[in-house]
């Protein structure tokens, strides 16, 4: 589960990833603006969000695979469609289709998670899958980078199109169902009745809230990290790939670390500790882009510290996102992932509109953080509601 989890979970940031290294060359293939260039990764990001509160709600109804047969069916024309782009407007569209098709990936391995595991179990099984999650895109921008310089940005859309053939394989032959069809669950006032219990639940948005003020926080870096790094600290596309180890290495190692102190702590006792890492982090992104000129230790070590921290709090919070919701798990995994991008996207934007990704990546990180830890101190304070304490369905005895 946490294999097929994670691959499915990994597209959409791979997707981020791949990309992000060939941004500065895009910018002068098509005779463009970086203005420009940066709106395909805002496309990307509004299609993956909005797409998720579609594809959640669908896979209750039809059920997951599906659904993750139809989405990844769509990421993969519209990587066809990115990949023959004569001009950065298509490309824009194209973009914006891809992360229609990737939103399926986190929507659909956290509903699954759902419907076979609750609790420590579940918190166990996220963490195998944040683990899982942290090595595609650790390693992603090096390879977009080495495959932009060698063959052209083209040719990471062809990387791009070999990752969906591979998803769509394993949804088909791999991945079995895990939630009853039931078609009454699709009709728009059961969709609306759904997220209207999530949205009133103050447990739900507050644990949702936390955890995108955390990982929406990586998103809005894909936005400045390429222009900081390779326009201001000089870095090549190879080495700005290389640079990204130390964000995903940092969530990898985090990831172990949470992982060998589950055990002992519980997975909510983890969760301030990952608090302490994100302000330090936080503090040392504000506080370095003033004391120094950007270079990759000055940015990417306190980013390292932040990313660390949120391998703390993602099993346990992504656990309460959906534990007390098991007739709607895919609503509430579309619900939870939409306000992560959402996060993201309104970071993002913040950013762009800044318009120094210097000044903006030493005040938009250090704020998102710090309302992450705000997200906690009001989490903390409400007690678990009554809800469903067994699995939707039963786990294979393999995945036990």
């Amino acid at each position: 589960m946490a294999i097929i989890g994670g691959m499915l979970a990994a597209i959409g940031p791979i997707s981020m990833a791949l990309y992000t290294p060939a941004m500065p060359e895009i910018v002068h293939a098509f005779g463009t603006t970086e203005a420009a260039v940066k709106l395909t990764l805002t496309a990307y990001f509004a299609g993956f969000a909005l797409a998720q509160l579609v594809c959640g709600p669908l896979s209750d109804g039809f059920g997951r695979r599906t659904i993750t047969f139809a989405f990844m069916a769509i990421y993969l024309v519209a990587s066809i469609v990115a990949l023959v782009s004569p001009n950065v407007e298509i490309l824009i569209a194209a973009r914006f289709l891809q992360g229609v098709g990737a939103a399926v990936g986190v929507a659909i391995s956290r509903a699954i998670v759902r419907d076979l595991f609750v609790h420590e179990q579940s918190a166990r099984i996220m963490n195998l899958i944040g683990m899982i999650l942290a090595i595609g895109p650790a390693f992603s921008p090096v390879i977009g980078g080495l495959v932009m310089e060698g063959f052209g940005w083209h040719a990471v859309f062809l990387l791009m199109i070999f990752f969906g053939l591979a998803i769509i394989y394993v949804t088909l032959f791999s991945l079995r169902e895990t939630v009853q069809r039931d078609l009454t669950r699709i009709k728009p006032l059961a969709i609306l009745r759904a997220y209207g219990t999530l949205l009133a639940s103050r447990y739900f948005m507050y644990a949702a809230l936390l955890i995108g003020c955390s990982i929406g926080t990586l998103y809005t870096l894909a936005t400045m990290l390429p222009f900081v790094l390779i326009d201001r600290a000089g870095l090549t596309a190879t080495q700005f790939g290389l640079s990204m180890l130390m964000q995903s290495g940092s969530f990898f190692a985090g990831s172990l670390t949470t992982r060998y102190n589950m055990p002992r702590f519980g997975s909510a006792g983890l969760v301030p500790i990952g608090l302490i890492f994100i302000a330090i982090g936080s503090i040392a992104i504000a506080t370095s882009v003033q004391i120094a000129e950007p270079s990759f230790y000055s940015i990417m070590f306190p980013v390292g510290v932040f990313t660390f921290g949120i391998a703390f709090v993602m099993p346990a919070m992504m656990t309460a996102t959906l534990a007390p919701f098991p007739h709607i798990a895919g609503s509430a995994a579309a619900l939870s992932g939409f306000i992560q991008m959402g996060l993201g996207l309104v970071g993002g934007t913040i950013a762009m509109l800044i318009g120094d990704p210097i000044v903006a990546i030493g005040s938009v990180i250090p704020l998102m953080g710090f309302m992450a830890v705000v997200f906690w101190l009001l989490f903390r304070r409400l007690p678990e509601p009554a809800s469903a304490h067994r699995p939707t369905v039963s786990p294979p005895p393999s995945a036990v």
